[in-house]
């Protein structure tokens, strides 16, 4: 009795241990004939990989439960994990500044923008064009607008277009309702009718002696004005003149 207990418990081990081993063979083959697949370990980096993406982006901001602004854009990126989080407007923006009764005080429009919401500090990049209330322009390739400072600025070439004049210069910094500014190195003021782009303006050569027609909204840095002196030529006596001079 105790023999065929014995027998029987081997034989079970058996059993197990041969279903074990084909067990293994079947796997081992399997992942013989089967494709190589290869690990790839993709890692993640939060100052390039955005954490939400939006098309057909529009989106209004409140201050005190008053709307102050609206932007729209086609793509809405955001870079929430980022050291620095920021939004990113690939494909341009177009933002309105409202007053407290909705009514637009100054809109923009830029190819590209970026918008660091603790700093409060937007980037925008590329044909930017700002309008106010007034009707004023602002042509620029690079501008920041600082809104916890409440002031826009640039240190890139600026056009800026009046009803009768068009202003040109290098830097300047502005309110940011754009009715209070100021150029730091002026190139001149050309005629509405000459139509000068901001394009073309870029390789005007500065006319520091130009005056700037007087505007309590808009301040010029003073620059210094250089004088040549004339050369002054010895001119050759003709024998008539020689003579009179005995």
């Amino acid at each position: 009795m105790i023999k065929n207990r014995f027998l029987c418990k081997t034989n079970e081990q058996g059993i197990t241990t041969i279903f074990v081993v084909v067990v293994m063979l079947l796997l081992f083959t399997a992942s013989c004939n089967g494709d190589n697949k290869e690990v790839v370990v993709v890692a993640f980096d939060p100052e390039t990989t955005y954490t939400l993406r939006t098309t057909d982006y529009t989106t209004q901001f409140s201050d005190s439960g008053i709307t102050r602004y609206r932007a729209i854009a086609k793509e809405f990126l955001k870079f929430d994990k980022a050291k620095e989080p920021f939004s990113y407007f690939p494909e341009g923006i177009y933002v309105e500044k409202f007053d407290t009764l909705f009514n637009i005080e100054a809109s923009l429009k830029a190819d590209t923008a970026y918008n660091y919401e603790k700093k409060g500090l937007w980037k925008l990049i590329g044909n930017v064009r700002v309008e106010n209330l007034e009707g004023k322009k602002f042509e620029t390739s690079l501008l920041f607008w600082d809104q916890k400072e409440e002031k826009v600025y640039s240190d890139k070439y600026i056009r800026i277009q009046e009803d009768d004049k068009i202003i040109t210069g290098i830097g300047f910094e502005s309110n940011q309702n754009m009715t209070q500014y100021k150029i730091f190195n002026s190139q001149g003021v050309f005629p509405v009718s000459e139509s000068v782009t901001a394009d073309s303006a870029q390789n005007i050569v500065p006319v520091d002696s130009m005056p700037i027609a007087a505007n309590p909204a808009m301040e010029t840095v003073p620059q210094k004005q250089s004088v040549q002196k004339e050369k002054v030529v010895p001119r050759k006596l003709v024998p008539a003149e020689m003579d009179k001079t005995k």
